[in-house]
């Protein structure tokens, strides 16, 4: 599996394998135990991960979402021990960590609780997305 095969849906937590289209949206199966099926109609705002970005303060601009969860796994070894819920301090020295030159004006933490949120379903449900995470996107 890749980044552009998994996406994000506004509104529902977690995140979905793409399976194809259909004439008026996408077919999609959650990335969870259950592999619960999901049809989005055209107007769902879906987000597929290779295409998101953090914003940096770098002169890119933005770091490709592949790179950031290569670095996490990386830096943690497999074995994130963040708590999403975690105060503002906790989630800042998180990316600190992960993303030295994060912008924290445009990071918000709600941004930061998803990124832990995916790289756990990532890591539980689809690893081999961690291990070949796409650098090739900037």
């Amino acid at each position: 599996m890749e980044l552009s095969k998994i996406a994000s849906v506004s509104g529902k937590g977690g995140l979905f394998h793409i399976l194809g289209p259909t004439r008026s949206g996408l077919i999609l199966e959650s990335l969870d135990e259950h592999k619960s099926k999901l049809i989005t109609p055209a107007n769902q705002k879906v987000s597929v991960l290779d295409e998101i970005s953090i914003y940096t303060t770098s002169e890119e601009g933005t770091v490709p979402l592949g790179k950031v969860l290569k670095s996490i796994s990386e830096k943690f070894d497999g074995a994130l021990t963040v708590d999403p819920e975690g105060g503002p301090a906790v989630l800042a020295g998180f990316m600190k960590k992960v993303l030295p030159d994060y912008d924290e004006q445009r990071v918000y933490q709600s941004d930061i609780k998803k990124l832990i949120k995916w790289f756990t379903i990532l890591k539980n449900f689809a690893p081999e997305v961690l291990t070949s995470a796409q650098e090739t996107k900037d």
